[in-house]
C-alpha cells in the first residue's frame, strides 16, 4: 500500500509540473499555436468520409466538449447521439447514423452526474447493467445479459481489460475510476465483432480525458481543478487535470485524482460493512505530431485501490440455522494497482483516400494483494497454528494471496476509400492480438485452484466494406477471422473460426432509416475454463473424493481441453430518427429502437456430475466447465431524446427475456426491464440546469433453481449544474432520493437454506439516499 500512496503522490506532483509549466511556458514561449475553427454542419452526409486531419496546430474543442461550455451562452445544446464515435465500424460516424445498436456516454453527462461508481452514468444506457460488490470497487459490466469471461469485451484508451478472478462473485471485472473518464462508447450485441475477439455480448469503449478535455478554443494551456463532497458516508473527492500545447506539434497533458469513502448503508439503513475505499490515481499523455497527418499519442494510466473485501458474521454462528444467516466469510486487506501504458499511432489527410491508418499497442497490468485479516470461525488450529484461525479454503489470518493479470496487445487497422460509378467505398482491413499471462499465489488457501495461472493468446483479422448508394441507401459487410491458444501445465487448447457480419439501411425519407442486421461473434474459453484443476480444498472438515490429481476434498475441478468457443449468431431490427427544427428553431429529436435475438451456441457454464452417496450424503464428485445447451436472448431496447433547447426530455430502456433453449429455465444475469426517464430545463441564460431522472428495473424471477432473485425497484435522482462564471461550475445532486431498498441482480442460494453466500447477499444491495455537491474552477491562457 506504502508504494501505492507514493506513485500516487508522484503522479499528483507531476500533474502539478504540467500545470505549472502550461503556466510558465505562457510567457517563455515565442510561439503561440493559434486555434482553427471547425465548421461541423448538423447533417452529416450519409457515406464514408474522410474525417477531418488533426491540425499542426492547437485543435477547436470536439463538439461534446464545446456541449459542457455552451450552457453559459445561447448555443443549442450537442445531442448525445449526435456524438462521433468509431466503436462499430472502424470509421468516424454520429451515433444516430450508424446502423448499429450503439449509445455514447460525453463527458459533459458524466459530470453532471457527480458518478461514485462507473455504474452511475449507464443508468439511460439501454441493455446495460452490472454485477457490483459495496466492498469490492472493481466493476462488472453486463450486456444483455452475457457478462464474464470477455463476454462483453472491455477497453480502455484501446487497451483490453481482462482481469478475472473467480470468487463469490462475477468471474470478470477490471478497475477505472469514473473521474478519468473523457467518454464512452457501447455497443450492444457481437455488431462490434471487428472491435475484437470475444464480444458476444457487447463492447464498451472507455476514452480516458485528454488536453481538448481541458483546453479551450483560443487556449495554449489550461487546468481544471474539481473537489466535491457525498453524504452516505463521508463521499470525498478531489481532481487536477491540465495540459499546455508545447509547440503547435506537442501537447503534454496530465491529471490526478483522489477518492475515498466510508461504509455506506443502504436504503433500509442498514450499514454494509467493508464498503469504504481509498482511491488514487492519475494519467499521462504526449501527443506529437511529427509530420502532415500524423500523430502520435503516448498514454500511462496508474490506479491504486485500498479496500477490504469479505463480511465480518452478523451474530451468533453456533447452529447450523445461525451460521445459515448470520454467518460471514473471510475478510482480506486488498491493495489493488492497475498499470496502463498505451502508444498510439493514427494517420489521415482529406487528400489522401488510400490510407486512413491506425496502430495501438498496449500494456495492462492488474496486480491485487490481498491479506486475510479475519475469518469467520474460531477454527483452524490444526492449520494455522495456536492462536489463529483459518482454513485450507481462504488459507489463515495474516496470510497473503496475489491475482496477476499481464496482458499486452496490438490493434491496427487501415481504411481505404475508394467510389464506384455512384457507390461511395470503404475498405478497412485490420489485425489484433493480445496475450494474458495469469500468475495467482496463495499459500495455504485454495485461490492457485479456482483461478489458474496460464498463459492465452487470442488474435484475429477482418475484412470490412461499407458501402453509400446516393443518400438513401447503405451496406456494411464484414469478415472476421478468430484464433485462439492457450496453456497451463498439461492441458492446452486452441481453435479458430470465420464470423461474418451483414447490415442494410435504408433512409426512404430524411431522418427515418431503418436496417437490418446479421452478425456472429466468438468467444475463446478463458484459462480458468479450460485449465481449472484439483479438488477443492475442504475448509477444515472431512474430504469426501479423491481426484484423478491424487488430491482429496470436497470435489475436483476437472480441466476440459476440448471446451469449444461460444458462438453469437444475432439478428436485428433498427430504426435510427433524427429530425431538427421541429416545432421551433433549433429543436431536435433524436432516437435509436432494435429489436434483437441473440442465440449463443455451445455456451460454457459450470457443470456438476450427478451426485453419488458419502457417509455424509449425496454430493457431486466432478466440477467441470462444459459447453452446455444453447441460450437465446431476446428483447426491445429503445434510446430516445426531444432536446428544445430551454427543456429537455427523454426515455431510454429495454425489456429482455434470456432463457437456456432447451431446459426453458432463465437465466440469472438477465435485467428483465428497465425505463429511465430524464427531463430537465435550462434557466438564466442556460448558466442553470436542473434535472431529474426515473429509473424503473423490473426483478428478476425466472432464474435457475437456488437463487435468490433480484429486487424490482425504483430509483429517483434530481441534478443540478450551475455555471456560475465561464470558469466556476457548481454541481448538486440527490442519488436514490426515495431512499429504495434495492438489490440490482440474483444471488445463488437462499437465506433459509444454509447455501446462500452470505458475503454476496449482503455486500450486494446499492446505497441509500446520497446528497453531494461539488465545484470546478478552470485555469487557462492564450
Amino acid at each position: 500500500m506504502a508504494d501505492g500512496a507514493r506513485y500516487s503522490r508522484a503522479l499528483i506532483l507531476g500533474a502539478s509540473v504540467v500545470s505549472i509549466a502550461a503556466m510558465t511556458t505562457e510567457s517563455s514561449l515565442a510561439q503561440t499555436a493559434s486555434p482553427q475553427a471547425e465548421n461541423a454542419s448538423s447533417e452529416r452526409p450519409k457515406q464514408a468520409r474522410r474525417k477531418q486531419a488533426k491540425p499542426m496546430a492547437a485543435q477547436q474543442a470536439t463538439p461534446e466538449v464545446m456541449n459542457a461550455r455552451a450552457q453559459a451562452g445561447g448555443v443549442a445544446p450537442v445531442q448525445t447521439l449526435d456524438a462521433i464515435t468509431v466503436a462499430a465500424t472502424k470509421i468516424e460516424e454520429r451515433a444516430i447514423d450508424s446502423l448499429a445498436p450503439v449509445s455514447t456516454v460525453t463527458l459533459d453527462k458524466i459530470q453532471g452526474l457527480q458518478p461514485n461508481r462507473l455504474s452511475d452514468i449507464f443508468y439511460a444506457v439501454p441493455g446495460v447493467s452490472f454485477q457490483e460488490r459495496g466492498d469490492d470497487p472493481a466493476t462488472v459490466i453486463n450486456i444483455r445479459g452475457l457478462q464474464e469471461f470477455g463476454r462483453v469485451a472491455v477497453v480502455v484508451d484501446g487497451a483490453r481489460q481482462n482481469y478475472q478472478r473467480t470468487g463469490h462473485n462475477a468471474s470478470g471485472s477490471f478497475f477505472l475510476d469514473p473521474e478519468l473518464i473523457g467518454g464512452v462508447d457501447v455497443v450492444r450485441g457481437p455488431t462490434a465483432n471487428i472491435y475484437g475477439s470475444g464480444a458476444i455480448g457487447g463492447l464498451v469503449s472507455f476514452r480516458t480525458k485528454d488536453i481538448e478535455d481541458v483546453l479551450r478554443p483560443g487556449e495554449r494551456w489550461g487546468v481544471d481543478l474539481s473537489g466535491s463532497y457525498g453524504s452516505n458516508s463521508n463521499r470525498g473527492l478531489g481532481s487536477v487535470f491540465g495540459g499546455v500545447r508545447a509547440t503547435p506539434d506537442v501537447d503534454i497533458f496530465g491529471g490526478a485524482v483522489y477518492r475515498t469513502q466510508g461504509n455506506y448503508k443502504d436504503g433500509n439503513g442498514t450499514e454494509i460493512g467493508n464498503t469504504g475505499n481509498q482511491v488514487e490515481s492519475g494519467l499521462m499523455k504526449l501527443t506529437v505530431r511529427p509530420a502532415l497527418g500524423h500523430e502520435v499519442k503516448f498514454g500511462a494510466i496508474f490506479q491504486d485501490y485500498q479496500y477490504d473485501i469479505g463480511q465480518f458474521n452478523r451474530g451468533p454462528v453456533a447452529t447450523a440455522a445461525q451460521r445459515a444467516l448470520y454467518q460471514g466469510s473471510s475478510v482480506y486487506a486488498s491493495d489493488a494497482k492497475n498499470y496502463t501504458g498505451t502508444i498510439t499511432w493514427n494517420y489521415s489527410l482529406p487528400s489522401d483516400n488510400l490510407f486512413d491508418w491506425h496502430m495501438s499497442v498496449y500494456g495492462n497490468r492488474v496486480d491485487n494483494d490481498q491479506t486475510k485479516t479475519y475469518h469467520y470461525s474460531t477454527s483452524g488450529a490444526a492449520l494455522c497454528g495456536t492462536g489463529n484461525f483459518g482454513n485450507n479454503i481462504s488459507g489463515c489470518v495474516g496470510d497473503k494471496r496475489g491475482y496477476v493479470l499481464n496482458t499486452y496487445g496490438i490493434d491496427a487497422n487501415n481504411t481505404t476509400r475508394f467510389n464506384v460509378g455512384d457507390w461511395r467505398n470503404a475498405l478497412t482491413v485490420g489485425f489484433d492480438a493480445f496475450q494474458d499471462d495469469v500468475i495467482t499465489t496463495d499459500s495455504r488457501g485454495n485461490s492457485n485452484i479456482t483461478t489458474p495461472s496460464g498463459i492465452r493468446t487470442v488474435s484475429g483479422g477482418f475484412l470490412q466494406l461499407k458501402q453509400n448508394y446516393s443518400t438513401w441507401f447503405e451496406a456494411v459487410s464484414a469478415i472476421r477471422y478468430d484464433r485462439y491458444d492457450l496453456e497451463s501445465g498439461k492441458t492446452n487448447g486452441s481453435g479458430d473460426r470465420f464470423s461474418p457480419k451483414i447490415t442494410l439501411g435504408v433512409t426512404p425519407v430524411a431522418g427515418f432509416q431503418p436496417y437490418v442486421s446479421y452478425a456472429e461473434g466468438y468467444r475463446a474459453p478463458s484459462i480458468t475454463e479450460t485449465v481449472i484443476s484439483g479438488a477443492h480444498a475442504t475448509g477444515g472438515g472431512p474430504a469426501f473424493f479423491p481426484c484423478p490429481d491424487g488430491t482429496v476434498g470436497l470435489f475436483c475441478f476437472l480441466p476440459n481441453p476440448n471446451l469449444r468457443p461460444e458462438v453469437g449468431k444475432n439478428k436485428e431490427v433498427g430504426i435510427n430518427l433524427k429530425y431538427d427544427n421541429i416545432f421551433s428553431a433549433n429543436d431536435s429529436f433524436r432516437g435509436k429502437i432494435n429489436l434483437f435475438r441473440n442465440d449463443v451456441s455451445d455456451y460454457i457454464d459450470l457443470v456438476a456430475s450427478t451426485p453419488v452417496p458419502t457417509g455424509f450424503g449425496s454430493f457431486s464428485q466432478f466440477y467441470q466447465y462444459q459447453n452446455i445447451a444453447q441460450a437465446r436472448i431476446q428483447g426491445f431496447e429503445a434510446e430516445t431524446m426531444y432536446d428544445a433547447g430551454d427543456w429537455f426530455i427523454g426515455v431510454a430502456g429495454h425489456y429482455i427475456q434470456g432463457k437456456n433453449a432447451v431446459t426453458n429455465v432463465g437465466l440469472a444475469t438477465i435485467t428483465p426491464r428497465k425505463v429511465v426517464t430524464t427531463g430537465g430545463v435550462r434557466l438564466l441564460d442556460r448558466t442553470l440546469i436542473l434535472s431529474a431522472q426515473w429509473a424503473s428495473y423490473g426483478a428478476n424471477n425466472d432464474v435457475p433453481a437456488g437463487y435468490l432473485p433480484a429486487t424490482g425497484y425504483e430509483l429517483v435522482n434530481l441534478y443540478m449544474t450551475y455555471n456560475a462564471t465561464k470558469d466556476i461550475v457548481f454541481s448538486a445532486s440527490i442519488d436514490n432520493l426515495l431512499n429504495q431498498y434495492y438489490r440490482p441482480y440474483a444471488i445463488p442460494g437462499t437465506s433459509t437454506d444454509g447455501t446462500t453466500q452470505n458475503d454476496v447477499l449482503w455486500s450486494s444491495p446499492g446505497p441509500g439516499r446520497v446528497y453531494k455537491a461539488g465545484m470546478k474552477i478552470h485555469f487557462g491562457g492564450a
